[in-house]
């Protein structure tokens, strides 16, 4: 069965732009950092004077709602073992230290909830509810607030159909030059133990030429991705701008940014795919982050069981667009608030259509989107896929936006996304994109060399296009210091394998 998206918002009738634009270039010069000046500082110098207080409610009862979730979802979605699960998945909104605070978990396969109980007495429920996945219910429903759709696939049965658009193998090109005995030995570096690796799937020119599995896992159990699915929402915003709903300079139709004199007018759609919005959305990864906060809007738009679009709309600006760069899930969210916006504003299923208008384009069966309680998607982090899955959305962009002779994405984007966003470079970071992160410089070449669809947990999806190679790797959270340890030295052996085109 099919899982996907939903959202539930007020409606806005979007700009539609018949044609493809490449970014304006008109927008002001951006201010470098200062030769003796940290990223810190000249977010400071920069900022403007707004001021923000923290995610509202009780941070004990938001980390209680990321572990029942993540249980839910790790359950019913994933099909893993529930003790297994709450050792070793979703250390994002649940770190293993706030999982201490839990007195008692209830699962109930029946009615398909996961219930936690924190040493305080506070209770928290996630629902599995089909399609849509697990969703974080608001203290005293037992319901969301929309009726959860079923999503509908034209892709026939994967087991006979061949990849890559089913799972049947095909009869593979010949891959010149791929050194099996250095691909090998580069799987036993991502499957180290302790590194908790769960699939890693690895394609050249199309092809899968090495696929491994951990145990109890296989090719067609969809897996914690987290941010991987902000590249997901980079290529959902992709196929509405090459469907003519949007153009990548135009001012964010934001609805709560539309009153005279907002300062937000000025945000463009390019601004937010670039993590650049300039949005006061606190996130621990901000540098020279206050990390005694209590809890972080980057974290609560997760666990908040609140409208996500909405208190994501309602930031005030910290600095001017396409200034300062930081990674803040409030820009994604936004992203995805547009996405929806266009979609209904033309009248269509906006939960079909990730599915109609690029799933069933590449052979997507198994990415699993989660939502609010309100159908609004948490496609900034709160999805599930299998290797194979990203595996069809990095080729894609090695297609350049082309499936099977259909341009999907916009002539250009993949261009866009990889290349370094402009208020990053002038923070002294050429490491991000457009919603993908940009890790040449690693592997000593150009940073838009090798670029990702990243999560926490050490997931990833690389997309190298002068190798004609995508490489998957999925795992689960607690082997994630061990992954980084051996990351760089099992992708380098992995390099060495596959010779340029």
């Amino acid at each position: 069965m099919i899982r996907q998206v939903a959202v539930l918002c007020s409606l806005l009738v979007v700009q539609s732009c018949a044609e493809w634009q490449e970014p304006s270039a008109s927008q002001d010069s951006v201010p470098e950092v200062g030769a003796t000046e940290t990223v810190a500082e000249r977010g400071r110098r920069l900022s403007l004077d707004t001021l923000l207080a923290g995610p509202p409610g009780d941070p004990a009862s938001h980390y209680a709602m990321g572990f029942a979730r993540v249980l839910c979802s790790a359950i019913f979605v994933s099909g893993l073992d529930a003790d297994f699960a709450a050792k070793n998945v979703g250390f994002f909104t649940s770190p293993p230290e706030k999982r201490l605070d839990i007195r008692d978990t209830a699962i109930d396969r029946d009615a398909m909830t996961v219930t936690v109980t924190t040493d305080t007495g506070i209770v928290r429920v996630a629902r599995y509810i089909g399609d849509l996945g697990c969703v974080p219910l608001p203290i005293g429903e037992s319901s969301p607030y929309f009726e959860p759709p079923i999503i509908e696939t034209t892709l026939a049965d994967a087991a006979t159909t061949p990849w890559p658009m089913g799972d049947s193998p095909s009869q593979a090109l010949s891959v010149v030059g791929v050194d099996s005995t250095k691909l090998d030995a580069a799987l036993d570096v991502f499957f180290t133990e302790g590194a908790l690796s769960a699939a890693t799937v690895v394609t050249v020119q199309g092809q899968i030429v090495a696929e491994r599995y951990g145990a109890g896992i296989d090719p067609h159990m969809p897996l914690e991705s987290w941010s991987m699915g902000k590249s997901l929402t980079a290529t959902l915003l992709g196929v509405l701008i090459q469907q003519g709903e949007y153009v990548l300079s135009q001012p964010a139709p934001i609805p709560e940014w539309q009153a005279a004199g907002d300062p937000r007018q000025a945000i463009q759609i390019q601004d937010i795919l670039r993590m650049s919005s300039g949005l006061r959305c606190p996130s621990p990864y901000d540098p020279g982050v206050d990390s005694s906060a209590d809890y972080f809007d980057h974290h609560y738009v997760y666990t908040g069981t609140v409208d996500s679009f909405a208190y994501a709309a309602n930031r005030p600006q910290q600095w001017p667009p396409n200034t300062v760069g930081r990674y803040r899930n409030c820009d994604p969210v936004l992203a995805n608030y547009l996405i929806r916006l266009a979609v209904e504003g033309r009248g269509d299923d906006y939960h079909q259509f990730p599915q109609t208008a690029l799933f069933d384009k590449i052979g997507i069966r198994n990415l699993i989107f989660q939502t609010d309680p309100f159908g609004n998607i948490l496609l900034q982090g709160s999805d599930l896929g299998t290797a194979r899955d990203w595996a069809r959305l990095g080729n894609l962009y090695l297609n350049k936006g082309v499936a099977h002779g259909e341009r999907l994405l916009p002539e250009g984007f993949s261009d866009f996304v990889r290349s370094v966003a402009p208020a990053w470079q002038a923070d002294g970071r050429p490491v991000h994109g457009g919603f993908f992160w940009l890790e040449g410089t690693t592997y000593d070449r150009a940073p838009s060399a090798l670029y990702s669809m990243l999560g926490a947990g050490g997931q990833m999806a690389v997309i190298m296009p002068s190798k004609d190679l995508v490489v998957v790797r999925l795992g689960h959270s607690a082997g994630e210091t061990t992954w980084q340890s051996v990351k760089e030295d099992g992708m380098r052996l992995l390099l060495a394998a596959v010779p340029d085109k």
